[in-house]
């Protein structure tokens, strides 16, 4: 069976579970907790779980004694393993109450072809079960989930290389750092052209991220391994001064969580110091402030609109942005990619400068918002609609670039617009413009002398038929 045929019959599996009141999200959460135990056997990895607690022993029972082992056993993986293998089954329940239930997911994952699946990746079947879990509306999960194409395309663009720490402060399901993994791998024919050492950095140190919500963590912790990535994965929230340990990176790559804190209060850490309830804002300073200063240390982040324009502390922020850092391109993008569908998102693309002042000379941005098609589940966004951006990117003359979405704006002009950055639109055919309509009592006139001219000539025309009839009397 190949990659979608097998998350396709995974996905329908989560009909079984609707009598027992389970979740889309809460679903995908028990299917992970089964799905790890029979990868394992398939990589032949099970050395890692004790004996009597693997994947053979689960499919060997049926009925309330497989209800009561599977409770059993996710008490002693969460317990009595090690590393990674304890972190994702740390605080693991089931809520599968139905034994019948249980035991006829298992049987059916156990019937599954894996052979196909792990010719292709079985880390790429996984990230197919989470992103049919983020495209479901009802599961809510989409918040977790930046689309793929998105994805690639800001890693493409940010380019990391071996050596670099990449980071995450609010991975979701860790999409972007396992995006960042496959870029090193692609460019270092799967790490073999690296020395052992090199390739044991990669493997274990090089990307890394925080996820505050538990059960995502285990998600992002499960694609991890899957993708054969051992660096740190920290549960907790980056905002508070558990937060402060993330820093001197190389790559930050990320989708921070829109709206503010719960009930409105400020950001916890001390070593922010623009205190502010925006989330973003405060994301938006950690991450800048994350970044070592060698002066090749760089971000793309996704931030909605209200960043780009926010007034005061909103304003002191994107002017310390600015000052640190080259904010060299804004990406505007369109509407509908995200689940929230009104929402208006961005990328910033920045790098952080040796010094902390004056970095940022001009901006570039492109409009991919205004006059594009619309894009949602039944059109999703494509590779082929950043062709554009990603050609005036990476154009050697940026200034060179014939693109009407393509536009630059000195340091100097963005000061005097209050340092705000809701810039580089171009204007919407779908809206009139009142200026270039014509003057009203100027179109009255012109009216007006039409008419008498209209008169004048059918007087004459009249004169002359009376003409001709007398000559004929």
């Amino acid at each position: 069976m190949t990659t979608q045929e097998i998350v396709a019959k995974l996905w329908n599996l989560c009909n079984v579970l609707r009598d027992d009141g389970i979740t889309y999200h809460e679903y995908v959460t028990e299917l992970t907790y089964i799905l790890f135990l029979k990868m394992l056997k398939e990589t032949e990895r099970e050395d890692n779980l004790p004996e009597g607690y693997r994947w053979d022993d689960l499919i060997s029972r049926n009925g309330m004694e497989l209800k009561d082992f599977y409770k059993e056993l996710l008490e002693k993986l969460g317990t009595r393993c090690r590393g990674r293998i304890r972190e994702i089954y740390s605080g693991a329940q089931s809520k599968i109450d139905e034994p019948k239930n249980l035991e006829k997911i298992i049987k059916t994952i156990d019937e599954l072809d894996w052979f196909d699946a792990k010719e292709e990746g079985l880390g790429n079947m996984y990230e197919g079960l989470l992103e049919k879990n983020a495209n479901e509306k009802k599961s809510g999960a989409g918040q977790y989930f930046t689309p793929r194409v998105l994805i690639n395309v800001m890693t493409e663009l940010i380019a990391p290389r071996p050596g670099e720490k990449c980071n995450d402060p609010a991975c979701g399901t860790f999409g972007f750092m396992i995006a960042a993994d496959a870029y090193v791998r692609a460019h270092t024919d799967d790490y073999s052209s690296l020395s052992m050492e090199e390739s044991e950095f990669e493997s274990e140190e090089a990307f890394s991220g925080c996820e505050l919500v538990h059960d995502t963590h285990r998600l992002a912790l499960m694609n991890a391994m899957l993708h054969d990535i051992h660096g740190p994965i920290l549960l907790g929230d980056t905002l508070s001064d558990f937060g402060k340990q993330m820093k001197d990176y190389d790559v930050v790559l990320t989708n921070p969580p829109f709206g503010t804190k719960k009930g409105g209060e400020r950001a916890t850490r001390d070593d922010l110091p623009f205190a502010t309830s925006n989330k973003q804002l405060n994301f938006l300073q950690h991450i800048y402030r994350s970044l070592n200063r060698s002066g090749h240390a760089r971000a793309a982040v996704v931030l909605p609109d209200n960043v780009l324009f926010a007034d005061n502390d909103g304003s002191k922020i994107r002017e310390d942005l600015m000052d640190k850092c080259n904010v060299h391109t804004i990406l505007r993008l369109p509407t509908g990619i995200f689940y929230a569908q009104g929402v208006k998102t961005n990328v910033l693309f920045f790098t952080r400068g040796k010094e902390d002042h004056g970095n940022t000379k001009e901006v570039w941005f492109y409009d991919l918002r205004t006059n594009m098609r619309s894009f949602g589940k039944t059109h999703p966004l494509k590779r082929e609609d950043f062709e554009g951006f990603i050609a005036a990117y990476r154009a050697e003359d940026r200034k060179s670039v014939q693109d009407e979405r393509w536009s630059s704006i000195s340091r100097e002009e963005i000061h005097a617009k209050g340092d705000s950055l809701d810039l580089g639109l171009i204007p919407d055919d779908s809206v009139l413009n009142y200026e270039d309509l014509p003057d009203p009592i100027e179109s009255a006139e012109e009216a007006a002398e039409s008419l008498e001219e209209a008169a004048d000539l059918l007087r004459s025309v009249v004169q002359e038929l009376k003409s001709l009839g007398g000559s004929h009397g």
